[in-house]
């Protein structure tokens, strides 16, 4: 029996419980990732967005996840505490369709990278109430063939072309032969 490769995931998970909206995750995260680091601060640059309605003491912690070309087809509503929010308002992404987690100078979407170089993430860290805390799971890797450089060239060529046009290709080669 062969050893897997095991990868360390990690998480953040959010008791919505614990936020009471005080955004320190918002600005320590805009401040990590200026340019020189720590030399500003601006939410709208962080990679966590507190998504909030403190009249009803409802505040919900939401980092950035992958980009999407293309907005999704999901319009489902959620009712919390009696107010209905449209499911976009939770969404991790940055899409076409929303300025959330879009640098707002280049319109280039932010992901959480985990503050890369840390210990933990800084919005972990800094969060006083334990809303955000930081999971590591170990994974299995799935084993891979090692592709020698003509099959990813093969590969890319089939991804792009198709297998037809690229054995007609091939045959035509053949036959200047």
């Amino acid at each position: 029996m062969s050893d897997k490769e095991k990868k360390i995931i990690k998480t953040i998970r959010i008791d919505v419980d614990k936020c009471n909206g005080c955004r320190a995750c918002e600005m320590i995260c805009s401040a990590f990732h200026a340019a020189p680091k720590y030399s500003s601060n601006n939410p709208a640059r962080s990679r966590i967005r507190i998504i909030r309605e403190p009249l009803r003491d409802l505040y919900v912690p939401v980092y950035a996840g992958e980009y999407t070309v293309a907005e999704c087809a999901g319009r489902d509503k959620y009712t919390i505490d009696g107010k209905e929010y449209d499911e976009c308002a939770f969404c991790r992404a940055s899409c076409p369709s929303r300025d959330e987690f879009k640098e707002p100078d280049s319109g280039l979407p932010l992901k959480c990278d985990m503050c890369e170089g840390e210990e933990e993430p800084l919005c972990v860290k800094w969060c006083m109430h334990d809303a955000l805390i930081l999971e590591e799971r170990e994974e299995e890797l799935e084993e891979q063939e090692e592709l020698e450089e003509l099959e990813i060239g093969l590969e890319s060529l089939a991804d792009k072309y198709g297998m037809d046009e690229i054995m007609d290709a091939l045959s035509r080669l053949n036959n200047k032969d």
